[in-house]
């Protein structure tokens, strides 16, 4: 027969050890989340669905001189992530502010794929 004392034991045995797969399973399932929203395939997606419009191939239909290929990122000084997203998220002139339509992360993504795709000239 178990005593009293020795079911205790395993009663706080098992729960430490569901505990640890329960912390196991969210670490895992966050980092899941965190991989697909960096994933370079989703910023593409991000950027064929909102910046694709003006921008196809890293051009730009409107002012053929802004453009994101690598000269003019460097010309205006857009060839840093940093000012890419300040640009995405803020707007400036006739390109709208995408703050209130993408999240931070998404921001960051398609402005590093931008900056990676005008490194390969879009190609």
């Amino acid at each position: 027969m178990i005593s009293v004392n020795n079911l205790k034991k395993i009663f706080t045995t098992v729960l430490l050890i569901l505990t640890l797969a329960f912390v196991e399973i969210a670490t895992n399932s966050q980092m899941a989340i965190a991989d697909t929203v960096t994933n370079p395939a989703t910023a593409a997606e991000v950027f064929s669905a909102n910046c694709a419009g003006c921008h196809i191939n890293g051009s730009n239909i409107i002012r053929r001189g802004k453009n994101l290929k690598q000269k003019a990122l460097k010309k205006y000084g857009m060839d840093s992530i940093a000012n890419i997203s300040n640009l995405v998220t803020n707007g400036k002139g006739i390109m709208p502010a995408y703050k209130d339509r993408l999240s931070e992360q998404q921001i960051i993504d398609v402005s590093a794929y931008v900056l990676s795709q005008a490194e390969t000239d879009w190609k």
